[in-house]
Order: C-alpha cells, then structure tokens, then sequence
C-alpha cells in the first residue's frame, strides 16, 4: 500500500496528464478476494474507488477523484489458461496485451486487438475502454474478443457475466460492462477470443504530396469493396518525428503523408488485393508505393507507427492526443478545419489517423508551465469535438469519454438519451462509489440534492 504524497504522485493521472487528482491510498490486490476485500472496506468508510492498470488511457478515466482509494491491478498479471482447440485464453486484468500474442504465437494464434501502447497497455484498461488500435478496421474493437468476464461489483459482490462458448443468453451484460470505463465493477478475469495467425501479410507504405489525397486514396480503396486489415495515415509532422527518434523507420521526409496499408488472409487473396491496391494509391496520385519486403521491414514500418506518439516528446514538454471520429469521406474537410483552427490559435498539430475507420487523433504538442498556451490548448480540443460531431462524426474512437469528453456528452446526446445511461450505471452502482464523475454528466440538481456527487463533477480541464 502507498499512502505519502510522494509515493502517489506517479498516480495523480494516466495518459491524459492535462486531468489530475490526489488519492488517498494506492492498494495492489493480487486475486480476486483481495479486490472484493478492498471494495468492501472502502464501502464500509464511505470512499470512492478508482481502478487502474498501465495508466495508458487517453480520457482520464483512470484519474483518481480527490480523496479516493486507488485499486492498482497490473500485479494481477497470470495468465489462467490457454485452450489452443477452442481458440480462447483466460487471463487477469494486468496481463499486456503484446504479451498475450507473444505467448500463443508458438499455437499459430494472436489476440486481434492492438492498441498503439500495446507493449504496455494490460487487458483490463482495453476492456474498460473497449480500445481499438491500427486494425480495428478490420478485426473491431476489444468488444467481439471479449466472451467472458469475472467481475467484483461495487458492493464487493462477485458475477459472471458472458459465456466461454460465446453463446449468450438474455441481456448480453458483457457488452454492457466492456467499455463501461470502469464505472460498474472491476474486472478480475477475462476469456478472450482468439485467431489463427493470418496465412499471408503484406504491408505497403504509399507517400503523398497532400494530405488531403492521402485521405481520398483511403476512401478510393474501401469504396473499391477492399478491406485492408489496417489503413493507418501520418502527416509530415509526424513523419520528420518518427524519423529523428528511436523508432525511424525510413518514412519519406519529404512526403506531406504517408498511408501505411496492410492486408492479410490467405496468400491468394492478398495476392490479388495488392495489385488492387497498388493500382489505386497510384490513381489517387501517390508519389511512390513501397512494399515490405520481409518481415523485418514490416515491422520497422510498424514500429515508427506504433513509436509516433512517443516520438512526439521531442516536440514538446508535453502533448494531448485527441480522439474521435468522423465519416472517412469527410475526413479532408475535417482535417483541413481542424488544421485551420490549429494556425488561429498558434498551434501546430501532428497528425495520426486510423483512417479506415475515420478515427482522427490530431495530436497537440504544448506546454502546460505556459499558462496562456494551456488555454488555447483547451480551446482547440473543445473545437476539434464540434467538428468532428458537426460531420457526423462522434466524440472518441477507442480512448473514451473519462473525464476529458464528459461534459461534451451533450454534443451528441440529449438529457432524455443521457438519462437512461445513468439508469444502467444505477443499477450496478447506486451509491455512486465505482471510478465517480466519469463518462456521464452529472445534472446540477442531483449535484446540488445529492452529496454523493459533490466534487465529482469538478476535475477541471
């Protein structure tokens, strides 16, 4: 247990270092009855609790609320089973994600889910905030690997919710809890879908002038009835980064952006969907289409990809990545106003998209020791939400709502749409005690009425 304040310290945030609170204590349960026990007795004192993993969101969903116990999973690390004939693993909420494929590769199996933080993201937090990652496009999000979970509710409780067979029957509460933010119970236990390695991968990398027609060529392929495991998109910005950190991965300098493309399935398929491709990158005006010729080049592609966001520390002392969503056929005139309120304000934006599924992550370097630059910062994310919903578009792709989007739930949803949400967290929660004031706004009367959520509400970002 951690209870100085230097010691909590390293725990006031998680990814998302713009949102910070004080805990009162750090626990690190190993099993489940020892999560139970800690729930317990927060009940019995009447403190909130907050669960945690890597600390790798994005959302502050795993920023702690002032006063409260901080539940630190990541030492619940085992993985329980793997059942190669059925294709599932049963592990605990700490166990990373590369981990897991890692482990089952020997099988000829992968866990599909790929976050970019996957080398230190744990399965717990995917869980919670359902992450997606470069080949959502393809494979979806955390939710369709997940078939079962144990979970310790808020009252201590212990349930089961899902089927190892996937096989469910009535209120499928599974899907409920996956991306529920860590607001209805803690996860102590998943079984996890998972998928023959792939026959045949091949990974091409095309390079633009524009950024613009590196958005249309995403668009020219998917409308071609193509698939691509992965459609994943980086500006100029993003590329000088990648390519004067650790992780250079020979990206064109002098492209405006590059489209990392992969595609996979049976060596026929890919085959005759490379040559499709090819074709279309150069129809929508790609300078140079280069293919991986082996794995290890594959790889160092994929590294610079996966390395983008921590190459950006060179930009600056600190950097928000944003996240959210738009139609991809709109996705240049997206880019082109988030860019413009970008330059009004005096920033410049690094961007990196899953562009197959239209899910942007402008990335804003700054520092927060400049108080006037904090305040543009704030403003543009406010901005880059209302774009993206104005097109159609909604508020997060993979990193959640947290605290971050909470108060711009009402872009997108009425009081009348927010009300039945809170009716779900009720049920599960009615004392208001699991990860408070996140994902759902909470009305001024019940903060005014209700000393339960007093504070909650006021995380400032």
């Amino acid at each position: 247990m951690l209870d100085r304040a230097g010691d909590l310290f390293a725990y006031e945030s998680d990814g998302l270092t713009l949102l910070r609170g004080q805990a009162s204590l750090v626990v690190f349960p190993t099993s489940t009855r020892a999560v139970a026990d800690v729930i317990r007795a927060c009940n019995e004192e009447g403190v909130p609790f907050v669960a945690r993993g890597a600390g790798t969101g994005l959302s502050g969903g795993a920023t702690p609320v002032e006063g409260c116990a901080l539940i630190e999973l990541s030492r619940m690390d085992r993985v329980l089973e793997i059942d190669p004939v059925n294709r599932t693993a049963s592990v605990q909420p700490g166990v990373i994600n590369s981990h897991l494929s890692e482990l089952v590769a020997p099988l000829g199996l992968l866990y599909a889910p790929d976050p970019s933080s996957q080398t230190a993201c744990t399965i717990g937090g995917n869980i919670a905030e359902n992450s997606g990652g470069p080949h959502t496009l393809k494979y979806g999000t955390t939710s369709p690997h997940v078939l079962a979970l144990e979970v310790v509710l808020p009252d201590g409780s212990l349930a089961v919710l899902g089927r190892r067979d996937g096989h469910n029957h009535g209120y499928d509460l599974r899907g409920v809890f996956v991306g529920s933010e860590g607001t209805l119970g803690i996860v102590t236990a998943a079984t996890l879908r998972l998928l023959p390695v792939p026959e045949e991968i091949c990974t091409l990398l095309a390079s633009f002038s524009e950024l613009v027609t590196a958005c249309q060529a995403v668009s020219a392929i998917i409308a071609k009835g193509i698939v691509p495991a992965a459609l994943e998109l980086m500006d100029d910005r993003t590329i000088a980064a990648v390519e004067d950190s650790v992780y250079a991965a020979g990206y064109p300098r002098d492209a405006r952006a590059v489209l990392l493309v992969e595609l996979d399935g049976p060596a026929a398929n890919v085959a005759a969907e490379r040559v499709q491709v090819e074709g279309l990158l150069e129809a929508s005006g790609a300078i140079e289409v280069r293919v991986a010729r082996d794995e290890a080049e594959r790889l160092a592609l994929w590294r610079g990809r996966k390395g983008a966001f921590g190459a950006m520390g060179r930009l600056a002392p600190d950097l928000y990545v944003h996240d959210a969503v738009v139609p991809r056929t709109r996705l240049p005139q997206v880019v082109d106003q988030i860019n413009h309120e970008a330059a009004v304000r005096g920033i410049r934006i690094a961007n990196i998209m899953h562009a197959g599924d239209g899910n942007l992550h402008p990335n804003i370097p700054f520092d927060r020791r400049d108080p006037d630059q904090m305040s543009r910062v704030r403003e543009l994310g406010a901005e880059i939400l209302r774009i993206c919903v104005d097109a159609g578009g909604v508020l997060s792709g993979e990193h959640g709502i947290g605290i971050e989007k909470r108060d711009y739930m009402h872009l997108l949803f009425s009081e009348s749409d927010l009300e039945p949400m809170r009716w779900v967290h009720d049920v599960f929660d009615p004392e208001d005690c699991c990860n408070p004031g996140k994902v759902i706004p909470v009305p001024r009367a019940c903060t005014e009425s209700n000393p339960r959520h007093r504070g909650y509400d006021k995380v400032e970002f």
